[in-house]
């Protein structure tokens, strides 16, 4: 088994966080906030797994076991994000960011 080249895997995953990070910068719209940030997130589990797979020993089960509670954070962090929109969608009328400065009820 050829071992995979690790400056492409790193490569790959600095690109898919410069992209999130692009998006969270300028996005006005809220659930695209959201997307970005996985975006972002998803960059970081890719260089947990790769890594983990990279080094020989226990440490890959260690960047897997990372990886997936980073995936349960996601699932969370998309959670409450969207119960923010819905909130602010109820209350404000838009999902626009720069409109979200408070949230009163």
């Amino acid at each position: 088994m050829t071992a995979l080249p690790l400056v492409g895997f790193v490569a790959l995953s600095s690109a898919l966080f410069a992209v999130g990070l692009f998006g969270i910068l300028t996005r006005r719209n809220f659930i695209l906030v959201l997307i970005a940030i996985e975006i972002a997130m998803n960059a970081a589990i890719l260089n947990f797994v790769y890594f983990g797979a990279f080094s020989n020993g226990t440490a890959g089960l260690t960047g897997q076991a990372v990886a997936v509670v980073l995936i349960g954070f996601a699932a969370t962090e998309v959670a409450v994000g969207l119960a923010i929109v819905l909130a602010l969608n109820r209350v404000k009328g838009t999902i626009n960011v720069a409109q979200a400065n408070e949230l009163k009820l």
